[in-house]
């Protein structure tokens, strides 16, 4: 049985459209992640919020979609997969980083969070490398899925994406290590406007076609 449920992002600034076969998902995100935000044209760091709420997200059947056309425009072309500890990362060659390092300073009752986590990946990352990294928040106790305009820079503005709700604790930080390459995609995906134009025709064909008898 095939599922469709499609969020038309009323309020968020990214739309996710959910489609589950047999348990599998893939989570897209289609719009501008900084639309309705001044972040691009407010001076330093800026950490947009806002994110989806993710139930469950199945490393083993589940994927995250990013449109082409939206993440293009920020300069990804393509996605180059790590998972690893924040000294594994390197230099360039990666943009899709999932990182099971979990504090920057050996201190579990600081805050360790999104700016957090770009700070030690830019203190690695030498070259500009606009892309997407999952982190574990510690003062949630959950993993986030963000993009950041440059992975390079300690100042570039960030976009948290999703929250990963059933990775929590220190299973949930054990549990990353399960992430892969196929849990991230970039391709292009039609205007919802199209799907509909389609759909419309075949339900006008459906209704046209001569019966048989």
């Amino acid at each position: 049985m095939r599922r469709n449920l499609v969020s038309m992002c009323a309020v968020v600034t990214f739309c996710a459209v959910t489609a589950a076969n047999a348990g599998a998902a893939t989570i897209s995100f289609l719009t501008d992640p900084f639309a309705g935000s001044t972040a691009l044209t407010t001076p330093g760091r800026q950490v947009v919020g806002g994110e989806l709420m993710l139930p469950v997200f199945n490393t083993a059947t589940d994927v995250f979609l990013f449109e082409s056309g939206v993440f293009g425009a920020y300069g990804v072309t393509s996605l180059s997969f790590l998972n690893n500890t924040i000294e594994n990362v390197p230099a360039s060659g990666v943009n899709t980083i999932v990182l099971r390092t979990f504090d920057n300073d050996a201190n579990p009752a600081t805050p360790f969070a999104a700016g957090n986590a770009a700070d030690l990946i830019a203190g690695r990352i030498t070259v500009p490398t606009p892309g997407f990294f999952i982190y574990f928040n510690q003062g949630l106790d959950l993993p986030r899925l963000v993009f950041s305009t440059d992975l390079n820079d300690n100042t570039s503005d960030l976009k948290v994406l999703a929250r990963l709700l059933n990775f929590n604790g220190t299973a949930g930080q054990a549990n990353l290590a399960t992430f892969t390459a196929a849990n991230f995609t970039l391709q292009a995906v039609p205007e919802p406007g199209t799907l509909l134009l389609v759909s419309t025709a075949g339900a006008w064909f459906m209704r046209r076609r001569p019966r048989r008898e």
